[in-house]
């Protein structure tokens, strides 16, 4: 699938459907801008102000959504503070300066932790048809705040094994509770461990298959 380009007067709108996990921030926000289920053009940057629409935007945790300011106006910045948020269900979505498998990612991406993605490390969704079941709401772990916050975050996935993270990172529950701060940490992406969303050595058990990094 091809990313779409829809330029305004004031912003740019691009998305990639091979991004998007349809968590529906866009079109619940602003459903003036987004329009769902209509046939023909759906993206309309003109409806609302461009500042409005870069907020929309930077809701989109896949980053299937990205613009292009026109009026001069800031591109993304790189977030304050690294976070991982647990998507219940769901996938593991980032916001900060990713660097994945090798790759820079951007700010924004959703990273499989059902196992069942065919486009792994990436989530494509595949948690909703294999009913993957994991809570949004871990326990809180007993953590000390990081130096720094802020900073390059180096996903490396492991051969038929978990996510290494490593850098600054605040692991966020979907309610937004702080569950840990780490500098280095290991995310389940089998679907197995007992422990979600860190690792617990289930991929052994379990026969979990993946290319690493």
């Amino acid at each position: 699938m091809s990313i779409e380009t829809v330029r305004g007067k004031h912003i740019t709108i691009l998305y990639d459907g091979t991004r998007c996990i349809h968590s529906r921030n866009c079109v619940l926000t602003h459903p003036d801008v987004f329009v769902p289920n209509v046939d023909g053009e759906w993206i309309h940057p003109d409806a609302q102000s461009a500042e409005d629409v870069v907020l929309t935007a930077r809701m989109c945790p896949s980053g299937a959504i990205q613009y292009q300011r026109l009026d001069g106006g800031e591109e993304e910045p790189a977030p304050i503070v690294n976070t991982v948020r647990v998507r219940e269900n769901g996938p593991l979505a980032f916001n900060a300066p990713l660097k994945v498998a090798g790759q820079d990612a951007g700010l924004r991406r959703t990273l499989c932790r059902c196992g069942m993605s065919k486009h792994k490390p990436y989530c494509d969704n595949s948690h909703v048809e294999g009913g993957f079941h994991a809570t949004g709401e871990p326990p809180l772990k007993k953590s000390e705040a990081l130096a720094a916050r802020d900073g390059e975050l180096v996903v490396e996935p492991q051969r038929n094994g978990p996510l290494k993270v490593t850098g600054n990172l605040e692991v966020v529950s979907g309610t937004g509770h702080t569950v840990d701060r780490v500098s280095e940490t290991w995310l389940c992406r089998c679907g197995h461990s007992q422990n979600k969303p860190f690792c617990d050595g289930s991929h052994r058990k379990f026969g979990f298959e993946a290319d690493g990094a």
